[in-house]
């Protein structure tokens, strides 16, 4: 994990707004304090959650993606950081460990490759090294008993957050095989063909590698199904999806019962919690749409999901607050903030 930076404290107070007569969560997350007493902490901690960011578009631009990815994590944190503590979340149930820092390597790739070509397999090259680091973190945090909390970053974290926790899972004798079951809430199937490493592929690969055993996506977008994708999905009795149209044009069933199916469906093992924020309707992201379920809608999700399912971890990916095409929302990072604090309530409940 080289390209990690952990925080302490003087990081997270200098992000959080001190007021009398009231106590934020920036002043009650545990923290690791060193990179060399991390693992010491990462054991001994009463924390039940281990929060860390991804903010990297590195895996978007490898799908020919629009930047941007990389700019959620810190008005995130902002955000969550000055919530209140209080009965409904305390804070020190949290473990926040820091941020994955790969801007030296899209630095490296502007500056060296020529030709959409040469940048496009420099950026899926690079997916690999980002693959392995995030993996070698989730599995830390899942082998000491945490539940990875995950901000990115594109959907290419997924199949390193699959990996990873499926085989800390297995190393904690929690699962007999290093395999977890997935549901994801997104536009898109992002299953796209192994032709190296991206956004759009994380859970081909994951489950072409033996780590993904069953996927159930909610609120795809049938306009953006590929054929061949689709036809694999169908085909396959451990993969199941939901259409958006199904929830909402044609009504076959309304949007809780799709969640209530997603998590029948992988309730036989842990299950990673994915939010793919392009699902989201006029929510920044690189694939903005117009028309998703409603922010309501993704809390709902989170809630019913984060109760219902045995939650591997969670992770929420692709929002911006800035894009490199100019567009800027204000809103990505305090609608992320809310999404967290409702996975926490819900880990949290009786």
């Amino acid at each position: 994990m080289q390209s990690f930076r952990f925080y302490n404290k003087e990081d997270v107070l200098t992000l959080t707004k001190i007021r009398r007569f009231e106590t934020k969560v920036g002043e009650r997350v545990q923290l690791p304090h060193s990179r060399e007493q991390f693992e010491k902490v990462l054991q001994e901690s009463t924390a039940k959650f281990a929060l860390f960011g991804i903010p990297e578009d590195i895996g978007v631009k490898a799908n020919e993606g629009l930047g941007g990815a990389d700019t959620a994590w810190f008005p995130f944190l902002t955000a969550f950081l000055n919530i209140q503590s209080n009965d409904f979340l305390q804070g020190d149930e949290i473990l926040l460990l820091g941020h994955f820092d790969f801007s030296h390597v899209e630095s490296v790739i502007e500056e060296n490759a020529h030709g959409h070509e040469e940048k496009l397999d420099a950026y899926r090259h690079a997916v690999h090294s980002i693959d392995e680091e995030v993996e070698s973190l989730a599995k830390l945090i899942t082998t000491y008993g945490k539940i990875p909390i995950v901000i990115g970053g594109g959907h290419n974290n997924a199949y390193p957050l699959i990996k990873g926790t499926a085989k800390g899972l297995h190393k904690a004798g929690k699962v007999q095989l290093a395999q977890i079951n997935c549901i994801n809430l997104d536009a898109h199937t992002d299953y796209r063909p192994v032709e190296g490493r991206h956004s759009g592929n994380a859970f081909r690969y994951a489950e072409e590698d033996g780590y993904l055993q069953k996927y159930c996506v909610i609120g795809v977008h049938e306009n953006y199904i590929p054929q061949n994708v689709w036809i694999d999905i169908v085909n396959n009795p451990f993969f199941d999806l939901i259409t958006y149209e199904d929830i909402f044009i044609h009504e076959k069933r309304n949007f809780i019962q799709a969640v209530a199916h997603a998590t029948g469906f992988t309730e036989d093992t842990y299950t990673g919690l994915e939010l793919d924020l392009d699902s989201i309707e006029h929510t920044l992201s690189s694939a903005f749409t117009p028309t998703g379920i409603g922010k309501l809608h993704a809390r709902q999700y989170i809630n019913f999901a984060a109760t219902d399912a045995k939650a591997a971890y969670l992770h929420i990916c692709e929002g911006a607050s800035f894009l490199s095409d100019g567009r800027k929302s204000e809103g990505t990072g305090k609608l992320i903030s809310y999404l967290v604090s409702d996975f926490v309530k819900a880990g949290l409940a009786p």
